[in-house]
C-alpha cells in the first residue's frame, strides 16, 4: 500500500496523487469519521466539503462513506469498500476515528490489504496519527473520553508504526501548542515519534 501522509489536508506533494490517478484510476472513498466527536456545525460541514473540493480539483471522484453506517455490519462494509483503492482519512479526533474504524471493520480490513500494491491511504492529522502500534501520548491533544459511540477508548492503534506521528508542529494550526505538549510528554516517557509541520508529507510504502 502507499501512504500519503499529510500534517493538515492534502500538503504539498499532490503531483504525487496526480500520478496515482494517471497510473490507477480517480475513485477514492473518503472517510469522516474522525470529526464524528465534535457536535454538527456549519463548521464541521465546511471543513468536509473543502476535503472533498480539493480531491476533486485533482481529478477524483469523490465518495463520501461514513463508518457510524457499518457499525456490526463488517461484510457491508468490505462489499463497499472493494469498489475502491484509494482512502482519504480526514483529521479530527483521533480516538474517535479509532472507534468507528473498530466497529465497523474497516481496521480489519485496511491491515489485511497494507502489502497489497494497488492501494493508496491518503489522511491528515488523525488519519495519520492513528496508525500508530500505540495510542497512549496523543491523549494530550485529542481528547480519549468524548465516546462519540458508547464504547471504551481503544489504545491500540492500527500498528503500521512503533512510533507517533505528531501532525501540526511548529505550524499556525490552533492544536500546534498541544502538539508542543504532546512532543514533551514523549521525550519524558521515551516515546518515540516523528513530527510533521502543516505542508509537509510523508510518502511511504507499507509493501
Amino acid at each position: 500500500m502507499k501512504l500519503y501522509l499529510s500534517s493538515y489536508k492534502l500538503g504539498n506533494k499532490t503531483e504525487e496523487l496526480k500520478k496515482w490517478i494517471r497510473e490507477n484510476n480517480n475513485r477514492i472513498c473518503l472517510i469522516p469519521n474522525a470529526k464524528d466527536a465534535y457536535l454538527k456545525t456549519k463548521e464541521k460541514q465546511e471543513s468536509i466539503d473543502f476535503d472533498i473540493k480539493e480531491l476533486e480539483y485533482l481529478g477524483f471522484n469523490v465518495t463520501l462513506l461514513s463508518l457510524k453506517d457499518y457499525f456490526g455490519k463488517e461484510k457491508e462494509l468490505l462489499k463497499k469498500i472493494k469498489e475502491f483503492n484509494a482512502f482519504y482519512v480526514i483529521g479530527g479526533n483521533v480516538f474517535t476515528l479509532r472507534q468507528a474504524m473498530y466497529l465497523s471493520g474497516f481496521d480489519k480490513f485496511i491491515n489485511s490489504i497494507k502489502k497489497q500494491p494497488n492501494y493508496l491511504y491518503v489522511a491528515y492529522s488523525a488519519g495519520i496519527s492513528v496508525l500508530a502500534n500505540d495510542l497512549h501520548g496523543l491523549d494530550i491533544c485529542d481528547a480519549p473520553n468524548i465516546n462519540a459511540y458508547n464504547i471504551n477508548t481503544i489504545w491500540d492503534g492500527l500498528g503500521f508504526f512503533n512510533y507517533l506521528l505528531l501532525p501540526h508542529y511548529q505550524s499556525k494550526h490552533k492544536e500546534t501548542k498541544l502538539i508542543d505538549s504532546c512532543v514533551e510528554y514523549c521525550k519524558i516517557n521515551n516515546i518515540k515519534y516523528k513530527t510533521l509541520k502543516d505542508g509537509d508529507v510523508i510518502i511511504e510504502s507499507t509493501i
